[in-house]
């Protein structure tokens, strides 16, 4: 197993569309322990594909407080939705920033897992959460496009000031 490289905002590639996974085999099953690895080694609860630079439709969480919950979702989709509220949000690919933003409290989706099984399951609170946030990535979108133009400008400002100081003190 891999750490990956997260991308992080401004990089172009996180506003890719991904495209459906078609090979379900083993390099999707490495490719697929790599993210958990790296999900679990940022801290994070959840990572999509797009944030490592994979365009496969693919993401992997685990909300679990002692990680023994994994979740793999391969061409998901939200089935329902109900409840939207106000929760605090941060994400891998935007280090260091959180925000509120409107997620829906409960949903069902629909995936397959890493062989190719489809799956219907349930999500509440967190993991709701989680699973919203990561389809917006697979649609090319991050949870601070939910967030005024002007918020947007300073977290790219900020995160383009750390960069520059991480390159200088390297």
């Amino acid at each position: 197993m891999a750490i990956l490289e997260i991308l992080h905002f401004p990089d172009p590639r996180l506003r890719e569309i991904t495209t459906p996974v078609t090979q379900f085999d083993a390099a999707l099953s490495s490719f697929i322990d790599d993210m958990f690895e790296t999900m679990y080694d940022a801290p994070g609860v959840g990572l999509a594909s797009t944030q490592v630079g994979d365009t496969r439709r693919l993401a992997v969480m685990d909300c679990s407080d002692d990680k023994s919950q994994p979740i793999v979702m391969c061409n998901p989709r939200i089935l329902w939705t109900e409840e939207a509220e106000t929760v605090d949000e941060g994400c891998l690919s935007v280090p260091d920033h959180y925000d509120r933003v409107t997620r829906y409290r409960r949903l069902r989706f629909a995936a397959e897992d890493r062989d190719g099984t489809p799956y219907e399951m349930g999500a509440e609170d967190l993991l709701a959460q989680c699973v919203q946030h990561e389809l917006a990535h697979l649609d090319g979108g991050l949870y601070i496009d939910k967030l005024s133009r002007l918020k947007r400008q300073r977290i790219r400002r900020k995160l383009a000031k750390a960069a520059r100081r991480a390159e200088e003190t390297s």
